[in-house]
């Protein structure tokens, strides 16, 4: 798997193999003239996606021609130049690049339109039950999955053994050697933002918890969510972290790692082609697993990151933009898209295609978690919930489980009944 543009460099990381990336730049407010059979797409960054957007156009044969708007490169930004035009019901925008959490948001606005018939078919034909149910809302697809992603268990094979199945044990390993003096530091990506609070829903999912209801209207934290919680004041309080855990995020774990005095890193794979480019030496010895489960008797449930392709409500040629997403997303634009980009695919057999082999060593344990993953919570609030989360997690030194589950029932509840979608 090569090292995607924005996964390298000055921390050029992004959504699919992870989640965010820093500093924009924008796009025009005004589309240019264009032709009837014009499709705007408007999506990430993503380095060689224009080579996909002109296959399409290529194969169309004049049935549409995509014109690939780029939008900034953090996801604020990103999702706050399309909330704004499309609350102004701006029809220059016709296919959407949206962010997992996000299509639940837009559906229940009235921003995008529901997948239907045979285009829903196509969209649902081949790809992996956990994308598709981010891309649903009330029973509807609203989006076509186009890439997702999961955080696998990194480790140092010289200094671990057996990769730990369950969060304690992973902690367990680690007090051992950092008493035989040996690399034995935990990296989690823990600062105040969406990566912190994905490693708290795997933690939830994980041990069978929930904190919102399955209708999305009510705050529940269970005794699971509670048990997520001990989870991450356990690894703070161990003294096996990392000091700058609390500030830190997936890229900042990622160079850690790399400096050779750590045992375990939790992190989407973007880590593996940057640590055999930067770090060889150690690249050498890394390894991965699944993903540390909360509870022994049941295998981990990791949260997926992604981008689904919605058709804007707005469009004014709605049947072309259904037809230039699937093109986008098809399996072969999706086996292109992994091999040069690194962004996982979301249909199940693209990971049998010869070429995955050596840019995705790692693809069984990526499936394996993909066939049944944890979703973040569906619903159009998800936003304000995420930041609610990450202001009640953060630091993990100061949870205190009991207390901050109750804060949790009131202020997740708080986030689930504001009014409106905000930008």
């Amino acid at each position: 798997m090569r090292v995607r543009e924005r996964d390298r460099g000055a921390v050029r990381r992004a959504v699919a193999w992870g989640l965010a990336v820093v500093a924009a730049a924008g796009v025009t407010a005004c589309a240019p003239p264009q032709s009837a059979n014009t499709v705007n797409l408007y999506y990430a960054p993503e380095e060689n996606l224009q080579a996909v957007v002109d296959k399409c156009n290529d194969q169309a044969q004049g049935r549409f021609k995509i014109v690939y708007h780029k939008l900034p490169r953090d996801a604020d930004g990103q999702r706050e130049q399309m909330v704004r035009r499309l609350a102004a019901q701006d029809d220059g925008m016709d296919v959407l690049g949206l962010d997992t959490t996000w299509t639940a948001e837009f559906a229940r606005a009235g921003w995008i339109r529901e997948w239907t018939g045979e285009d829903r078919e196509q969209a649902e034909a081949g790809t992996l039950a956990g994308p598709l149910e981010s891309a649903r809302y009330g029973g509807k697809l609203f989006g076509a999955p186009k890439n997702t992603n999961v955080q696998l268990l990194w480790y140092r094979s010289d200094v671990v053994r057996k990769p730990p199945r369950t969060w304690d044990d992973m902690i367990e390993q680690a007090r051992r050697l950092k008493a035989e003096g040996r690399p034995s530091t935990i990296l989690i990506p823990g600062a105040q933002f969406e990566g912190y609070v994905v490693q708290y829903n795997t933690l939830l999912a994980s041990a069978g918890g929930k904190i919102i209801s399955d209708d999305g209207t009510r705050a529940v934290v269970d005794e699971g969510a509670v048990r997520a919680l001990e989870q991450l004041k356990a690894l703070a309080d161990s003294g096996l972290t990392s000091p700058s855990m609390s500030n830190a995020q997936e890229d900042d774990i990622r160079l850690e790692f790399q400096q050779g005095d750590a045992a375990f890193q939790l992190n989407w794979p973007f880590v593996y082609p940057s640590m055999q480019e930067d770090a060889p030496e150690i690249a050498r010895d890394v390894r991965w697993a699944r993903y540390p489960t909360s509870d022994p008797n049941r295998p981990s449930k990791v949260t997926i990151g992604g981008f689904n392709l919605a058709v804007s409500a707005y469009s004014p040629r709605p049947a072309a933009s259904f037809d230039a997403a699937l093109c986008l997303r098809s399996a072969e634009s999706q086996r292109f898209s992994a091999v040069n980009d690194g962004v996982p695919p979301t249909i199940e057999s693209v990971y049998a295609a010869p070429e995955m082999a050596a840019e995705y060593p790692m693809r069984e344990t990526i499936l394996e978690e993909l066939r049944d993953p944890a979703i973040r919570p569906i619903t159009p609030a998800y936003q304000n919930v995420s930041t609610v989360l990450a202001k009640l997690l953060s630091p993990a030194s100061a949870i205190d489980p009991p207390r901050t589950a109750e804060r949790m029932r009131t202020e997740v509840q708080n986030a689930l009944d504001s009014q409106g979608v905000m930008p």
